[in-house]
């Protein structure tokens, strides 16, 4: 790999122009097409076959008004006075009758005939409902409900909206994503020592991840896609795009050290190497990311699949409009030399990582233990892990549907926002039972210990469906509203004994079902990984201990990174200071997209760690002298890209968004203990203990494993500087002026 890496580099960095052009060619295609042919996105988390979703399907095809769209609009009235008072009542019914004229409503609701106010008679609420499914409502016609409701706000009544149709949709690139990017250019300058090396990673990670999210979005106009698909797009590209680019240039600027190296020599070397390590992390991450598929549900594949191609393109820049870019630059990226008198003496390069190697490997047992003694003690919160997906109540203290949410809680109890929609297919029963048959359910249902009400039966014009709703007594992020979606559809016997099929839906039922379903699918997911880490880092090192140690390290982060998300986020510490509004489970697929992300990058710092190692090893034989060396050489340059990583992800908890703030949150924790923890400390602690069992293979397993060469071991002998030719001094008067 590294010897075909030098020819490509050197072929790059002759045909820079070209290169380059391509590539800004490609820039403005992909960003056309985005800009003017984008799809839309959705906010719904669905997935086929699940319970939930059956029943949503047997409403479109058989009772289609009750499958549209709701937004609800909740009313509360002023102080000291009633929604149902005759000031009250005559402002708020003048603007329902306008908001049925709304393009898309076939129907609305009206508060004091459909027993929508509350006790006290304070609140109020009517549901608005669309011909188009949740999804599919378009903003003007919210942006219409908003306006006629004006005269009810100016009447001194306080309007907010929910409903199905009300999810917000994800946004990214404000001023917290902002600050992480930032943040990694001042790191990049502190572990380059030039500003402009510290540009270079940002530049070309913002190409590819606009290539990359840009190309996300036109792929949207044929493929149904949520907003998370491409927030996360451009949160993992710009976090890899950014460390990519930093492996290769901190390699090249090392070698440039030397006066004695040419600068197109060492951006063929630094391609060859740490560009083959990039070519390999990368690839973990791209079939770790594409192995979402093997869950069976289409959002999280397509979220993993737009992940995996901003990846992708984040690799294919660093190993070729990187490079090319570098012979822009040229002799200008070599370091400034101090001053030296007599012969130069000789440098141990990274000495804070030298000493921090030695300390480590003096007493391995010893820190192995701690280590691991502290990750699983932050681990421990996981045992409670619960999965769902977040209610209105998650959404910030600002947003009209978080102050719905409460105001139904208010005026309803923390159930209403939970109510759950019973449908009963009676096609099979005869028709002189099915009236008995929907009455004795309903029995059943209201007579359940946590059932607050069931709604009087509303059949389809055919009379062989029938929708119920069920409003339980707990909150919809409770474990105890998840207990009574299952008992529901275990003793559905009634109907069942009849010959119909009863089916629990709603936007609670969704979420307990893609929960269940992504719970099921996490064994099998986790052993894919597990596996796949152990064949990739087999075939990268030629060892089998290596891989194993790697695998186990990889499942503590996992499990540390989740016991402290299920500490802010389900347990509620440090609310105030992440800005999260309301705790509540997990997000159902935020284990499967951790486990998937976080394996990919731990093996970026694997790989780039231990290479070194490996390395000095193949040189020297002395293990224990290659565990100091691989260390002290690469713990400035993997640190970097570990806060930079931290930076990124940490820029994403800010967000708005509930979803984006535990992905950002456990991304950057999970990516902190792997390099800080894992790697950095507990690798070179294993290393020190398995000595020269480290490196070993069993000759029958070595002659089927390739011999894949990412250290560069066969690549020819340093050539000498070269006085630069004239087109290199033009190149480079060229980046001045950049």
């Amino acid at each position: 790999m590294a010897s075909r890496l030098y020819a490509w580099a050197q072929w790059a960095v002759r045909r820079r122009r070209r290169v380059i052009s391509v590539w800004i060619l490609l820039l403005a295609v992909v960003g056309g097409l985005g800009v003017s042919l984008h799809g839309k996105t959705s906010t719904e988390f669905t997935v086929p076959g699940v319970e939930s979703q059956r029943a949503q399907d047997l409403l479109k095809e058989r009772f289609p008004p009750a499958a549209g769209g709701v937004v609800r609009i909740v009313v509360a009235a002023p102080e000291g006075a009633t929604i149902t008072g005759p000031a009250q009542q005559q402002v708020l019914g003048g603007a329902l009758r306008k908001a049925a004229q709304v393009p898309g409503v076939v129907a609305v609701s009206q508060p004091a005939s459909s027993g929508a106010v509350s006790a006290d008679r304070t609140i109020a609420y009517s549901d608005v409902r669309f011909e188009q499914e949740a999804a599919n409502v378009p903003q003007s016609a919210k942006d219409a409900l908003s306006s006629v409701m004006r005269p009810v706000q100016k009447a001194g009544m306080q309007v907010e909206f929910g409903g199905s149709a009300m999810n917000p949709q994800t946004k990214a690139g404000g001023p917290a994503e902002l600050a992480g990017v930032v943040i990694a250019f001042a790191i990049l300058a502190v572990a380059l020592g030039s500003l402009v090396a510290a540009g270079l990673p940002l530049v070309t990670a913002l190409v590819g991840v606009a290539v990359g999210v840009l190309g996300t979005m036109f792929v949207s106009r044929f493929v149904t896609m949520t907003g998370t698909a491409t927030t996360l797009a451009l949160m993992i590209g710009l976090a890899v795009g950014i460390d990519y680019a930093l492996f290769v240039i901190s390699r090249h600027r090392e070698q440039l050290d030397d006066p004695e190296t040419g600068w197109e020599e060492s951006i063929a070397r630094a391609t060859a190497t740490a560009g083959s390590a990039v070519v390999f992390a990368g690839a973990t991450v791209v079939i770790a990311l594409a192995a979402l598929f093997i869950t069976g549900i289409p959002f999280l594949t397509v979220m993993g699949l737009a992940g995996a191609a901003t990846v992708l393109i984040a690799v294919l820049v660093a190993i070729s409009l990187l490079p090319a870019v570098l012979g822009v630059f040229g002799e200008r990226m070599r370091p400034r030399r101090r001053e030296r008198t007599g012969k130069r003496p000789d440098r141990t390069p990274g000495a804070w990582g030298l000493a921090w190697a030695r300390t480590v490997t003096r007493a391995p047992a010893a820190v192995l233990l701690v280590s691991v003694v502290g990750l699983l003690a932050i681990a421990l919160p996981a045992r409670d892990l619960r999965l769902g997906l977040p209610s209105y109540a998650s959404q910030p203290d600002t947003s009209t549907q978080h102050r719905s949410y409460d105001l139904l809680t208010k005026g309803f109890g923390p159930g209403f926002n939970a109510t759950l929609i019973t449908v009963v297919d009676t096609h099979d029963i005869p028709k002189d039972r099915r009236q008995a048959t929907v009455t004795q359910l309903r029995g059943a249902l209201v007579a359940d210990k946590d059932v607050t009400a069931v709604s009087p039966p509303v059949s389809s014009p055919s009379s062989d469906l029938t929708l119920m709703a069920v409003v339980p007594k707990s909150s919809p992020d409770a474990q105890a509203t998840t207990d009574l979606v299952h008992r529901l559809r275990e003793n559905a016997s009634t109907v069942a004994h009849a010959g119909g099929t009863l089916y629990v839906t709603g936007q609670t039922a969704m979420a307990i079902d893609v929960a269940g379903k992504l719970a099921d699918a996490l064994p099998l997911f986790i052993a894919v990984i597990v596996i796949l880490a152990l064949i990739l880092l087999t075939i990268a090192f030629r060892s089998v201990l290596v891989p194993l140690k790697a695998a186990l390290g990889f499942l503590l982060s996992v499990g540390a990174s989740l016991g402290a998300s299920v500490w802010v986020f389900q347990q509620g510490h440090v609310n105030g200071l992440l800005s999260v509004a309301a705790i509540g489970p997990i997000p159902s697929f935020l284990p499967i997209l951790l486990i998937g992300v976080l394996f990919g990058l731990a093996m970026d710092y694997e790989v780039f760690l231990v290479s070194r190692m490996r390395e000095h090893h193949e040189h020297t034989g002395d293990p224990a002298e290659a565990i100091v060396q691989g260390i002290s050489r690469s713990a400035r340059v993997v640190l970097a890209a570990a806060l930079i990583m931290v930076a990124v992800f940490g820029g994403f908890v800010f967000n708005e968004d509930p979803i984006i703030k535990s992905i950002g949150f456990a991304l950057a924790f999970g990516v902190f203990v792997d390099a800080f923890i894992v790697r950095m400390t507990l690798v070179p602690a294993v290393m020190a203990l398995l000595g020269r069992h480290a490196w070993r293979m069993p000759r029958r397993l070595g002659r089927l494993v390739p011999d894949v060469d990412i250290e560069g071991a066969r690549l020819p002998a340093l050539a000498p500087a070269e006085p630069g030719t004239p087109e290199d001094q033009e190149d480079g008067k060229a980046a001045l002026r950049l």
